[in-house]
C-alpha cells in the first residue's frame, strides 16, 4: 500500500449548516436512500468469515418502534475465542506495520465517510434517535478521530527524530511506542459512531488488534463503520465485529488472559465491573491488563450574579437536553446563586417549554430516549425527583410511537439529593440554589464524578478561582459544558467518571502503546 503523509495541520470538520436549503436538501435525500436500505441482516465478522448466527439482535428505531434498522447475528463465547485468536495471529503481522501506512487507512476511511456524512448521520438519526445537527456532529467527531489519530501515530513514530533523548557520549539512545496486542472495544449507544470509531481507530492506528463489541441498542451503526474500514482495504482480522450478551461475550473476553487492554465507555456501574475483572491476573496471563474507562457523569452549570443570565440559562438547556440528556457530559445540575435563582430559573424554564417534542427524521429538537429500559429508569428518578424538589415542567411521558420523554425541570433542590447526585441519562434537570458563588462552587464539587462543568460569570477573579477549584476533566467557562471537540477539548474526567483518559488529545495514543527504549553503545 502506497502511504501519503497528510498535512500536518488539523481541522476540525465543519458542522452542516442546516438551514441552508441546500444541506436540508441534501439531508433528506440521504435519509429516504438510508429508509430504504433498512431491515438488512448484519453478520459477525471474524477476519475473513461473514458469520449468520440463528441468535439474533433486532435494533428498532427508538422513534417509532414498529420500525427495524436490521437485525445483527449475535456472538457466543465459541464465537468471542474464534475472533481472539484470529486478532492474536492477525496481531503478529499488523504490528508491524509502519506507521504511516497504518495511518493512510484512517486518512481513506476519513475521506470516504466525508463524502457520505448525510448518509451515515441518516443511520444515526434512525437507530439512536438523534436529530440532524447531533447526528452530524457525531459523523464529524468520527471523521475528526480518525484525521488526528492518523497524525498522531505519524508524529509518536517519529519522536525520537524531532524528540532526542538526553546525549550520553557514546551511546545511541531511542525511545519508540509499539502496540500492546489485542484489545476489546466495548462502545456507547450515545455516541455509536463517534465514540466507537474514535476508540477503536486509536487502537488500530497505534498497531493493536481489536475485537468491537458494539452497544447492544446501536449495532448496525458499527457494522456500517466495519464495512467502511473493509471497503478502504484495512487487512482482514484486524477488526473484528462481535456483537453480544454482556456477561456471555463481554466479560469472556475481559476476562480472556490473551486480552491487552479493554477500552470502555459507559455507565459507572459496569465500568467498575470491568475494572475489577480486569485486574485479576488470569493462569497464563503475562501481563497486567490495561483498562482505558469513561464512565460517564453528573456536570453541572454554576451561574453566578455577574453572569450574562440569558446565556447561562442557553448554556444549561442545551446542556441539559442535548440529545435527551444521554450524554456523559450532559449538564444535568445547575447550581445558581440566590440573588439572580428567579430569573434564571424562569429563564430556563421558558426556553425549555419552547422544545418541540417528535421524530428525529423531522428534526425535532427533543426527540427519544434509546430504549424502554432507559424509559423505566428515567421515569423511576422522576418520581424520586417529584419527592426531592419542586417540579416546574415535564414530569411525564410525551406522545409518540416511541421512547419519548417530556424534558423535566425541578428546583430547590437539595445538594444531597439522588436527582443532584445519581446520573440520571434522561432529560431530567435538577436545580439548586447557592448562597453565593464559592458555596455554588462547592456543591458543584460535592459528587462522585468529575467529567464536565461550566462557570457563568463576568468576573475574572472568580473565574480565576473557578478555573482552579471545579475538579473535573473539562470546564468551560461562559458555555455549556457539552460539546467537546476533538484536538481542542480532549475529553476525559476525574474520579468515578473513568480512568482520566483525554480522547481527542495529544497523549491519548500513549494509552494504546508500549514505550519502549532501544540504548546501543557506539564503538
Amino acid at each position: 500500500m502506497t502511504t501519503t503523509i497528510q498535512a500536518a495541520t488539523f481541522k476540525n470538520e465543519p458542522f452542516t449548516d442546516f438551514s441552508m436549503e441546500e444541506n436540508k436538501q441534501s439531508m433528506y435525500a440521504a435519509l429516504t436512500k438510508v429508509k430504504k436500505e433498512l431491515g438488512k441482516k448484519y453478520p459477525i465478522v471474524v477476519g475473513k468469515d461473514k458469520l449468520f448466527t440463528e441468535e439474533q439482535t433486532v435494533s428498532i428505531n427508538p422513534g417509532n418502534v414498529d420500525e427495524i434498522i436490521g437485525t445483527v447475528s449475535k456472538g457466543n463465547q465459541e464465537l468471542a475465542e474464534k475472533a481472539m485468536q484470529e486478532a492474536l495471529k492477525t496481531f503478529e503481522t499488523w504490528k508491524k506495520v509502519d506507521p504511516a501506512a497504518r495511518a493512510e487507512y484512517l486518512f481513506k476511511a476519513a475521506d470516504l465517510m466525508r463524502q457520505r456524512k448525510h448518509e451515515f448521520s441518516s443511520y444515526l438519526v434512525y437507530e439512536s434517535g438523534k436529530n440532524w445537527a447531533e447526528a452530524d456532529a457525531d459523523t464529524a467527531e468520527a471523521i475528526d478521530f480518525m484525521e488526528f489519530y492518523a497524525r498522531e501515530m505519524i508524529r509518536l513514530s517519529e519522536t525520537s527524530i524531532h524528540q532526542p533523548l538526553t546525549k550520553i557520549e557514546g551511546e545511541d539512545n531511542q525511545i519508540s511506542y509499539i502496540p500492546l496486542g489485542v484489545g476489546i472495544v466495548i462502545s456507547p449507544f450515545n455516541f455509536p459512531l463517534a465514540i466507537m470509531a474514535g476508540t477503536t481507530v486509536a487502537a488500530i492506528v497505534s498497531g493493536n488488534t481489536v475485537i468491537l463489541k458494539p452497544a447492544d441498542a446501536t449495532p448496525v451503526i458499527a457494522a456500517k463503520f466495519v464495512e467502511l474500514m473493509e471497503e478502504v482495504g484495512l487487512p482482514s482480522g484486524v477488526l473484528n465485529y462481535l456483537p453480544g450478551d454482556g456477561i456471555d461475550v463481554g466479560e469472556y473476553l475481559v476476562e480472556h488472559p490473551k486480552t491487552r487492554f479493554i477500552s470502555f465507555t459507559g455507565s459507572r456501574a459496569v465500568g467498575c465491573r470491568i475494572y475489577g475483572r480486569a485486574s485479576k491476573v488470569q493462569p497464563g496471563q503475562l501481563w497486567l491488563k490495561r483498562v482505558i474507562a469513561e464512565m460517564g457523569g453528573k456536570d453541572g452549570v454554576v451561574v453566578d450574579e455577574t453572569a450574562d443570565l440569558d446565556a447561562a440559562a442557553a448554556a444549561i438547556v442545551a446542556s441539559a437536553y442535548g440529545f435527551q440528556g444521554q450524554k456523559c457530559s450532559a449538564g444535568s445540575r445547575a447550581i445558581i446563586v440566590e440573588s439572580v435563582f428567579d430569573q434564571v430559573v424562569e429563564k430556563v424554564v421558558q426556553l425549555t417549554k419552547n422544545l418541540s417534542i417528535g421524530l428525529p427524521e423531522e428534526n425535532c429538537p427533543i426527540g427519544p430516549v434509546i430504549d424502554q429500559k432507559s424509559v423505566d429508569k428515567i421515569m423511576d428518578y422522576i418520581e424520586i425527583g417529584k419527592t426531592e424538589g419542586r417540579l416546574l415542567t415535564g414530569g411525564s411521558r410525551a406522545e409518540g410511537n416511541g421512547f419519548y420523554i417530556e424534558p423535566t425541570i425541578f428546583a430547590d433542590v437539595n445538594p444531597k439529593a439522588r436527582i443532584m447526585q445519581e446520573e440520571i441519562f434522561g432529560p431530567v434537570l435538577a436545580i439548586a440554589k447557592a448562597a453565593d458563588w464559592k458555596e455554588a462552587i462547592e456543591i458543584y464539587n460535592d459528587t462522585e464524578y468529575g467529567l464536565t462543568g461550566a462557570y457563568h460569570s463576568k468576573d475574572e477573579e472568580r473565574i480565576n478561582y473557578a478555573l482552579e477549584n471545579m475538579h473535573c476533566g473539562n470546564l468551560y467557562i461562559n458555555k455549556k459544558c457539552t460539546g467537546a471537540l476533538v484536538g481542542a477539548h480532549p475529553f476525559g474526567g476525574f474520579n468515578m467518571s473513568g480512568t482520566d483518559s483525554k480522547a481527542g488529545g495529544y497523549d491519548y495514543l500513549l494509552l494504546f502503546t508500549q514505550a519502549k527504549l532501544k540504548s546501543k553503545k557506539l564503538f
